[in-house]
């Protein structure tokens, strides 16, 4: 979600991202029902869980890992994280993003079989969802890339049990390879949303070290209301809100 400023409203705060999400309740090969394991590159991700139980079940640095949601649960973790929503009974949750725009404009990578993810067209043909189709024809598709990364994150997690941490870094590697082309895209975005508000942040902390009252001038209030219907993310249906600067 773009955070760029308008005038006489206030950005979203912090140039981050927010979004509602239920976690998609389709039954995986392992039995499990849930979401695409996938990482973020360069983005932090929170969990605020609101209802129903489940897990998340992570691959970092330290190893492979499940931790248990609930309501009131609060979960976050930094790029390079493998995750995976698991849906136990009606998971719904709050997603809470930085760096507001770069999820959106391809910050993620799916745990595809490492065949897919050497071959950037091989890639991207599996992991685009079809634009301007029936929602069952979306949501076919999506159960679809589910259930590939699925194939690729049970090749990862045996990896990583076997071979530990170089095994999520080799998948790091591929990672970085099939962003790359979209790094200098990315940069502007993150000027225009994230960087903008911390210089603004700056220039109002100088102003008050001056004694200054120029930082409380553009005092005002923004409200959003929630879009009809909902998407098709990677974890699950998303609900998102009609106020671009939000997601």
């Amino acid at each position: 979600m773009n955070t760029a400023g308008v005038p006489g409203l206030p950005g979203f705060p912090g140039g981050t991202a927010v979004s509602g999400l239920r976690v998609y309740d389709w039954e995986a090969a392992d039995g499990l029902c849930g979401g695409s394991p996938h990482l973020h590159t360069v983005s932090t991700e929170a969990y605020v869980v609101t209802g129903g139980t489940g897990q998340v079940h992570t691959i970092s640095m330290a190893g492979a890992a499940e931790h248990e949601l609930a309501a009131g649960s609060l979960l976050w973790f930094s790029p390079g994280t493998v995750h995976r929503l698991v849906n136990s009974h009606q998971l719904t949750l709050n997603v809470i993003m930085s760096n507001a725009g770069l999820p959106e404009a391809g910050d993620a990578v799916l745990t595809f079989p490492r065949a897919i993810l050497a071959d950037p067209d091989k890639y991207a043909q599996h992991a685009v969802l079809p634009r301007d189709a029936d929602e069952a024809v979306v949501a076919a598709a999506a159960r679809r890339r589910r259930d590939l990364a699925m194939e690729g994150y049970a090749e990862l997690h045996t990896s990583v049990l076997r071979e530990g941490p170089d095994a999520l870094a080799a998948f790091h590697r591929a990672a970085a390879v099939l962003v790359r082309p979209r790094v200098e895209r990315w940069k502007k975005i993150w000027s225009e949303t994230v960087r903008s508000q911390v210089d603004a942040t700056e220039q109002a902390l100088e102003d008050l070290a001056d004694g200054s009252a120029r930082p409380l001038a553009g005092a005002a209030v923004a409200t959003a209301g929630r879009r009809p219907g909902e998407g098709y993310g990677m974890c699950g249906r998303l609900t998102t809100w009609d106020d671009s600067r939000v997601v």
